[in-house]
């Protein structure tokens, strides 16, 4: 991995929360164009990681920079700039419940971009189609949605500033097989049309082999390996191995085989 590549920089990573130190120099790089899935057991920090890279937490020390720059320094019309080069889907969706799913999508394009409604509710109409969804889709309410819907929504609207890296944090949790997979297709397709850099925690195992160029482990307190899959899969950590080589592991590994052929 060059230096020039990489587009997220964590050096030595502590986030500490009253007497619990969730992350311990805690290193990770991740280079451009690449879709890294974050795995790691419950409370080992995950979508803490995410939210000290995307600057929503400062870390009680340590470095972390995107695009070259640490987002805690910038001012704050720099730190705008740099945050528009990035889209976040959360876990639930977070969408706005008394907006449509357009209007969900236009917001940024109105307050970030500075786009009248008509223009944002244009380009909005894009980013929808984008996220697979139905042109008819646009004016309903997250309430009325179902839950791939409300997934494919939210990356709409992470995608509505073109953004040049995608954070995700369990985009698949709660979709059935069958809409997990179109996701993760979706997700490989926007990743090669617009060279996407991908942060994704997740914990689905199918995900992992049909969408992620490198796996990074978080454990104890650091990410113990950040390799390709079969590599990961390979480390004798016992976590590694229980969850890469039990039931559901080995199952995905089929599968995935199984889809290559």
């Amino acid at each position: 991995m060059s230096a020039d590549s990489v587009v997220i920089r964590v050096r030595g990573l502590v986030n500490t929360f009253g007497s619990n130190t969730v992350h311990k120099d805690l290193d990770l790089d991740i280079s451009r164009g690449e879709i890294l899935g974050v795995v790691g057991g419950s409370g080992t920090g995950k979508s803490v990681l995410l939210r000290s890279i995307v600057g929503l937490l400062r870390p009680s020390s340590g470095e972390v920079e995107v695009f070259g720059k640490n987002l805690l320094t910038l001012s704050s019309q720099e730190r705008a700039l740099t945050e528009r080069r990035f889209g976040v889907l959360f876990q639930q969706g977070a969408l706005f419940s008394s907006l449509t799913v357009l209007e969900n999508i236009a917001l940024p394009l109105i307050e970030h971009a500075r786009l009248n409604r008509a223009q944002a509710t244009r380009l909005a109409r894009v980013k929808l189609a984008l996220a697979g969804l139905p042109a008819n889709a646009g004016h309903l309410y997250p309430a009325t949605l179902s839950g791939g819907m409300i997934k494919r929504a939210a990356l709409a609207r992470a995608l509505a500033l073109d953004p040049e890296i995608l954070f995700l944090d369990e985009p698949t949790a709660g979709l059935d097989p069958i809409g997990a997979a179109a996701f993760d297709q979706l997700l490989l397709t926007l990743r090669d049309a617009f060279n996407l850099t991908v942060f994704m925690v997740t914990h689905d195992l199918d995900t992992l082999y049909a969408s992620c160029d490198r796996v990074a482990v978080i454990s104890q307190k650091k990410v113990l390996i950040a390799d390709t899959l079969e590599n990961v899969a390979a480390n004798p950590d016992p976590w590694i191995q229980s969850y890469f080589h039990g039931p559901r592991g080995r199952a995905a590994a089929t599968a995935a085989t199984g889809n290559a052929a």
